[in-house]
């Protein structure tokens, strides 16, 4: 990258800051003359200077000038006015000067400020192009949070100031300059005082705001090393709670902002210095004027139009000045910035871009070995971990390496897929060198899983494709105001030195899918899950995720459809006591009071309840139907029985767990209100509340207090009824009243098939559930698609964390076995899975490639050695070393690595 900020301003802005610059030297014409015209209007019209009698008139806007060797020369004689037609028409003349310098300014700052962030944008794409063109050895020095910091925040000013790299000196200069021109025009001596005021300022401020660069730099650098702090926080988190070690990185976190405190309160203090400073040499100017030239119109050597100008003139020098100090002191300051930004994304072993050239044919193969010749691989500390390994993997080939965690065959697969560059030795395809060839060959051909696998911030299924998102294969189609905006982007891209590519395309090329039969996308998509047995956990996925209010209503119709089948299904399998369904008129014993109360779902549960039960409408229902007075009986006995059983335990006994109602910390408070009850003191409503409160949590089967009778159940479900009947508007966002017949946006999709509550003296109820669910959806494909395909679009969060270990690495496996490669090289892939899960997925794996009629080379590392012997081949390693390569029998026969791995 350019060294020079200035260079790389001038090298990519040049036609714009000259267009830029020629406009402020116009702007500058307008300028002078709303300096001159105060005092015309001064001396002429306002004290009469000629206008002695009444009639004199004198001309307004009379242009002309002299050139030499020409003459005089006069565009226009002037308009003869008298006296107050000429005030007026000087008047509107600086009202239209004042109107045109504005219209100049606003031109020029809204030109810098497209420009300034036309070079914003190419210095942070081209800093994330870098990124990109690095070599994998680059991130293992360097902190995520420190890089982002510096592409966000700290190239930010550098943007601002490309607006003003030329034009804000020219503007600046040109405005100050005007002003002590036309300064010393009317006087030389006040000219000259100005001109040694703003000599001194020039020479003094920069000089005291060194130090303020200085105290910048080292804010900048802290700030930079806190952000990438905080992301190993982030990423850290699992280990910091298991080892105790929060308070440790609390005490690291606060020295770290103490340290960017003390900085930034000695940048304070500067900084007003310099501004108390700034500020008293700009007033002492105007004071001098006052004096002398004051002294200069008592005396008659100077006249009050001038006085006038002259001070009118100088209140627009301050600024300027101050700003064009200010320019240099950011020049310097963003220059220090852009110096520490390109040392830190400078790299002697960037990938050459044609290797990175977009391409969209699809039609390169490998169709030759991939070999590697006296390969040495070192870590990242300088050991060396692989050491001269000859090998030549032909294509078909299946080939499994064995070897302990360190002994070096996992390095194999990564050189062998381009994560690792080796340190000598070659490793080519054919006769070409394997890191010379572009990445649309061998990031298409050659397809890697493992472990470290890491997924994007999205749904699963972008995850899933991510691997085939190498090209746009079909513009976005865009109609109206889109396609302006569309033109208007790519415009601005170009302009930027940004790609136009148009992110909206589709990119994933279906012929380069494997199992895209009639189902195309989807059917890929469904195979490869289903070989790494992740199809299940889609379709959970679906099952507890909620359609929304905007939802399709054919998916609703067919979720209610599948509500009536399970019913009907559990009713033939003499099941129906599996589930308690929600009927109008009945009370489910499985749920709580509170949700046979309100007999609905809420979207959140406990926020919806408490607003329920502090309006008005809810207490008087209470109150006329006499419910309220039971419910806070309920609550009394089971106060009562909690606070005699519970009350002797430690609070973290695994009885609490069983309680929905009562925490173990609030035993204590319920212990006290039952001792004011005994003592017949008459409860508060606060206390009532509390009460009633733990009867809304209470189920009868599962807490068996015996507190909640027939009669008390009836009367729930005939308050129910009432509570419905005139349901204020404002309460209809909480509740969404049970329907059978309804689909429920509030609820997930198991909640509203099951439409119900699961009998708790079933304990194998949510096993035999979805063994009868996948049945009847096994019956119903349509259905099954549109939950898959819901599924697919989940979000499966940063990293994939909402996913479990296991998921994240069958989703690694699937998104390798989706493409369409030559090579296909999974490094210990399922580490640490259990072996026949292992094996299962292996042996789908394998059996999936082999039908796809493409005869794929296969290359596992394997973390179960017996699984070794599905493979043609095999590669053992010990100690950085290949010591043995054949077959599985001569292996096992004749090498002691089989049995030391085995043992």
């Amino acid at each position: 990258m350019e060294k020079s900020l200035a260079r790389y301003i001038w090298d990519h802005t040049r036609p714009q800051q000259l267009w830029i610059l020629l406009i402020v030297g116009l702007s500058m014409i307008p300028y002078y003359l709303a300096f001159d015209l105060p005092k015309q209007i001064v001396n002429g019209p306002i004290q009469g200077s000629g206008f002695e009698t009444p009639g004199d008139t004198q001309l307004f806007m009379p242009i002309s000038f002299d050139l030499p060797f020409w003459g005089h020369v006069e565009l226009y004689s002037g308009l003869p006015l008298e006296r107050m037609p000429s005030l007026l028409a000087l008047s509107l003349m600086f009202l239209v000067l004042v109107i045109i310098n504005g219209l100049f300014k606003y031109f020029i700052n809204t030109y810098k400020g497209r420009l300034g962030e036309r070079l914003l944008r190419r210095i942070r794409y081209e800093l994330v192009d870098r990124i990109l063109r690095f070599p994998p050895k680059y991130f293992k020095h360097v902190k995520a949070g420190e890089v982002s910091s510096m592409i966000k925040d700290e190239v930010e000013p550098l943007g601002g100031f490309t607006a003003d790299a030329f034009v804000q000196p020219a503007l600046l200069g040109g405005q100050a300059l005007t002003a002590l021109i036309f300064i010393f025009i009317q006087h030389f001596w006040l000219g000259f005082i100005a001109f040694a005021m703003a000599a001194v300022q020039v020479g003094i401020i920069p000089r005291m705001r060194r130090r303020l660069i200085e105290l910048g730099r080292e804010r900048q650098i802290t700030a930079r090393q806190l952000a990438g702090r905080v992301a190993e926080i982030v990423d850290g988190i699992d280990t910091i709670h298991a080892y105790d070690t929060s308070n440790y990185e609390r005490a690291d976190i606060a020295q770290r902002l103490g340290r960017i405190f003390r900085i930034r309160y000695d940048i304070y203090q500067w900084k007003f210095l310099v501004k108390f400073l700034n500020n008293f040499l700009a007033q002492l100017t105007p004071f001098l004027f006052y004096c002398i030239g004051g002294y200069l119109t008592i005396v008659g050597k100077l006249d009050v139009g001038q006085l006038v100008a002259v001070i009118n003139a100088y209140k627009e020098l301050p600024g300027p000045l101050k700003e064009l100090i200010d320019w240099e002191l950011v020049r310097q300051d963003v220059q220090v910035k852009y110096e520490q930004v390109v040392e830190q994304f400078e790299s002697d072993s960037l990938i050459d871009p044609e290797i990175q050239a977009i391409n969209a044919a699809n039609e390169a193969v490998l169709d030759c070995p991939l070999s590697t010749t006296n390969l040495l691989i070192d870590d990242d500390i300088g050991g060396r971990v692989l050491e001269h390994v000859t090998v030549k993997i032909a294509p078909g080939e299946t080939v499994a390496i064995i070897g302990a965690a360190a002994s070096g065959g996992d390095r194999l697969a990564e050189a062998l897929a381009r994560v690792t560059w080796p340190a000598g030795g070659k490793v080519t395809a054919g006769e070409d060198d394997l890191f010379a060839l572009p990445e649309s060959i061998t990031g298409r051909r050659i397809s890697y899983a493992s472990p470290e696998a890491y997924f994007f911030h999205g749904s699963l299924k972008d995850n899933l494709l991510y691997g085939l998102k190498h090209a746009p294969i079909e513009p976005a189609k865009y109609n109206g105001s889109a396609a302006d905006q569309r033109k208007w982007d790519v415009t601005e891209a170009r302009r930027s030195g940004n790609p136009d590519f148009d992110f909206n395309s589709n990119w994933i090329d279906e012929r380069t899918l494997h199992a895209n039969g009639k189902d195309g996308l989807y059917g890929a998509m469904t195979a490869v899950l289903d070989v790494v047995e992740l199809s299940d956990d889609v379709l959970q996925l679906a099952l507890h995720s909620s359609l929304g209010d905007d939802h399709d209503p054919e998916l609703a119709a067919q979720i209610v459809e599948m509500r009536r089948d399970l019913r009907e299904e559990l009713s033939r399998r003499d099941l129906n006591n599996l589930v308690v369904p929600f009927e109008d008129n009945e009370y489910n014993t499985e749920a709580p009071v509170a949700e046979n109360l309100f007999f609905g779902m809420m979207p959140d549960p406990k926020a919806s309840t408490k607003a329920i039960v502090k309006t008005a409408y809810f207490r008087n229902i209470m109150r006329e139907s006499g419910l309220g007075k039971a419910l806070f009986e309920m609550g009394k006995g089971i106060a009562e029985s909690t606070v005699e059983l519970f009350s002797d335990l430690p609070p973290d006994h695994p009885f609490f767990e069983q309680l929905t109602f009562m925490r173990a910390d609030e035993i204590p408070t319920y212990q006290h209100l039952l001792q004011k009850l005994r003592h017949n003191a008459t409860p508060s409503e606060e206390d009532r509340i509390a009460f009633i409160r733990l009867s809304f949590f209470y189920t009868e089967p599962r807490h068996r207090f015996g507190v909640l009778d027939e009669k008390l159940m009836r009367k729930i479900v005939e308050v129910r009824h009432q509570f419905h009947a005139n349901l204020p508007t404002e309460l209809l966002g909480y509740i969404e009243r049970y329907n059978p017949n309804a689909y429920l946006t509030s609820g997930t999709l198991v909640d509203n098939i099951v439409f119900g509550k699961l009998n708790h003296r079933f304990s194998d109820a949510i096993s035999k559930l979805r063994e009868i669910g996948g049945e009847l959806l096994a019956n119903r494909p349509e259905l099954y698609r549109a939950l898959m395909v819901l599924g697919l679009e989940s979000n499966i969060g940063a990293g994939g964390r909402r996913m479990n270990n296991l998921q994240r690495l069958k989703l690694g496996l699937a998104r390798a076995l989706i493409r369409r490669s030559d090579y296909y090289i999974f490094n210990r892939a399922f580490s640490g899975v259990d072996h026949h899960l292992q094996e299962h997925i292996v042996e789908a794996a394998l059996a999936f490639l082999a039908k796809s009629g493409d005869n794929p080379a296969v290359v596992w590392v394997l973390s179960n050695t017996p699984l070794a012997r599905h493979f043609k081949r095999v590669l053992a390693f010990d100690g950085g070393s290949l010591v043995e390569d054949g077959t599985y029998e001569t292996i096992v026969e004749s090498g002691t690595v089989y049995k030391q791995l085995i043992a």
